[in-house]
């Protein structure tokens, strides 16, 4: 295979874009770093210097309306402005392999091995490198199925930091053996797909692939004693994630949607059905083909096993389910009781004041100790539903920089390309040899006749690149706003658990349930939930909330300059247990 010459232009540095576009812009925030609870051992951390001013609408002697609007806008913008230089590391892939092994291609044309063609990567990275609308009009494609957004990468947000001042660690490499271990836990997330999670302690497949992960090193998978077990299998870092069930009870509970009520049963799918495990069905795919040829399963029922969630984040809108959150935490009625979702408590104020029937705000929020007032356009439902899903889109821009102008890493089922292909002799490739001794390998082959990832989705991965995971990113950002709101350490009274059939609620006694716990395993049931469905790996998810809460600081730091009310400041939990008032 050619060797391909080397781009003309190199990506624009952030000075350079900001010199083609006019108008003033926002830099950015970056958070600060710290090791994730519950990891055996952390990546390299989000390098951060959260440095951002007061913003209170009387700075700087303004008097009229408009010039105090003007400050608190221009101060943000020069805060933003005046940060340093922002590092974006890579792995190294695209340099090191000249046929592009280890980056993302799908839907170019590809050789028989799914090698992308090079001429054709090439016209990516020249589009990428000019930013010019026309030259993503020239990237050639191998199908109909076209690449996602990838303009998406330079665009500029009003509201809080500027997505390219965000960085992320370098992900894995191909060869390393961080990236063999990732992917061994992909392989046995598909092999147990239709394993309730409460089935996991007494399941055969489930202690073996606790035993296969435990002896990997540089499985980044929480512990417990040094070791996987069946009870932390395929969950989330955070303190929350190991605590009750798998799934996160803002998942479960019924929502209250205006006048009416939505259960969160789904339309899941069919067990036992998984896709591209045919070498050319992959190969198809690859080269830009792809059909829904999902069948669902007759009746709507709870999320219970892992191709229910990666269903439920298959078919969801953006922020959807951080919006149900919401709803669910500013209260109404249980599915179990008569009453409001947390029985009939009312929030009530350390002066004995009501509040409304969800759970209660966090003690930072101003109208907590008021006699006379209550939150409503600012710190009141309005405020939080509205935010909720404007992080989201903020998020989905830094991940989008991250995703195409970074790193263009490939995703899970590229990868098991180069495996099959490395096992069987096509091929030869720098696959760390921590994943080839794993018996899901030998389980998926006896299954399927090919070492290829079975995928949950007949369309295998979106067209855009693994790293960052967008559902990661949009979820970090949208459960850090929830955690900002409430009350973090109020215990759920009435936590629920589904059914064996999965198509009714019961009571759940067993552990203390609390807000900002189950928030949290929101989010990583979120971010994990696209990995259980082969389409992402760990650290896309883990880096995606952790970029997905940068994001949220930052625009809440923003946001803090705009009110009238005597407020001290956001107090929450960030994902790493450390806990941050902004």
């Amino acid at each position: 295979m050619r060797t391909p010459a080397p781009l003309v232009n190199p990506p624009p540095t952030r000075r350079q874009f900001l010199r083609r576009v006019s108008g003033a812009t926002v830099t950015g925030l970056v958070t600060s770093s710290a090791v994730a609870a519950g990891m055996a051992e952390a990546a390299t951390p989000i390098q951060t210097q959260t440095q951002i001013p007061p913003l209170t609408p009387a700075a700087g002697g303004e008097t009229t309306r408009a010039g105090r609007a003007y400050e608190i806008r221009h101060r943000a913008a020069l805060a933003y402005r005046d940060l340093p230089t922002v590092e974006h590391p890579t792995n190294g892939d695209e340099a090191l392999h000249p046929n592009y092994l280890g980056s993302f291609s799908k839907a170019l044309p590809h050789n028989r091995l799914g090698e992308v063609d090079p001429d054709a990567y090439q016209a990516l990275l020249r589009a990428l490198s000019t930013g010019a609308p026309a030259d993503f009009e020239r990237i050639p494609l191998a199908g109909t199925v076209r690449l996602r957004n990838p303009q998406a990468a330079f665009a500029f947000d009003l509201l809080g930091p500027d997505p390219q001042q965000l960085a992320t660690p370098a992900a894995p490499a191909l060869s390393s053996a961080e990236e063999a271990a990732e992917m061994t836990e992909l392989y046995w997330q598909a092999l147990m797909r239709d394993i309730p999670f409460s089935a996991y302690g007494e399941d055969p497949l489930a202690h073996a692939a606790a035993a296969d992960l435990s002896r990997l090193v540089n499985f980044r998978g929480p512990r417990v004693g040094g070791r996987v077990t069946p009870h932390t299998l395929f969950r989330g870092v955070t303190a929350g994630d190991t605590v009750g069930p798998y799934v996160s009870q803002l998942l479960w509970q019924d929502v209250p949607y205006g006048a009416t009520r939505l259960l969160q049963q789904i339309r899941t799918v069919m067990p036992g059905i998984d896709y591209l495990v045919a070498y050319d069905d992959w190969l198809t795919v690859q080269n830009g083909s792809a059909t829904d040829s999902t069948r669902l399963y007759p009746r709507p029922r709870y999320v219970h096993t892992a191709r229910d969630l990666a269903e439920c984040v298959h078919r969801d809108f953006t922020y959807q389910l951080f919006l149900n959150a919401a709803l669910i935490l500013l209260g109404t009625g249980s599915p179990l009781d008569s009453g409001t979702l947390f029985g009939d408590r009312p929030r009530q104020a350390a002066d004995g004041t009501l509040l409304g029937s969800g759970v209660p705000y966090d003690a930072a929020d101003p109208y907590a100790a008021s006699r006379t007032q209550s939150g409503f356009a600012t710190f009141g439902a309005p405020a939080l539903l509205d935010l909720v899903g404007r992080v989201a889109n903020c998020g989905l821009k830094a991940a989008w920089y991250q995703k195409w102008l970074v790193h263009r890493r490939l995703r899970p089922e590229e990868f098991g390309g180069r495996l099959h292909n490395h096992l069987t002799g096509a091929a030869q490739y720098p696959i760390d040899p921590a994943i080839l001794g794993s018996p899901a390998l030998e389980a998926v082959y006896r299954r399927n006749g090919t070492y290829l990832l079975p995928m949950a989705y007949s369309e295998g991965s979106p067209t855009h690149p693994a790293y960052p995971s967008g559902h990661a990113t949009m979820a970090g950002a949208s459960a850090t706003v929830l955690k900002a709101f409430f009350d973090e350490s109020y215990a759920l009274p009435a936590p629920v658990v589904p059914s064996a059939n999965a198509e009714w609620l019961s009571h759940y006694g067993d552990a203390e349930l609390t807000v900002g716990g189950e928030i949290d395993k929101l989010a990583s049931n979120v971010a994990i939930g696209r990995n259980a469905a082969g389409v992402h790996w760990r650290s896309d998810a883990i880096e995606g909330l952790r970029l997905g809460e940068a994001v949220a600081l930052g625009v809440l730091a923003e946001w803090k300059g705009c009110f009238n009310e005597a407020f001290g400041g956001f107090s929450l939990t960030r994902f790493d247990g450390t806990s941050v008032v902004v």
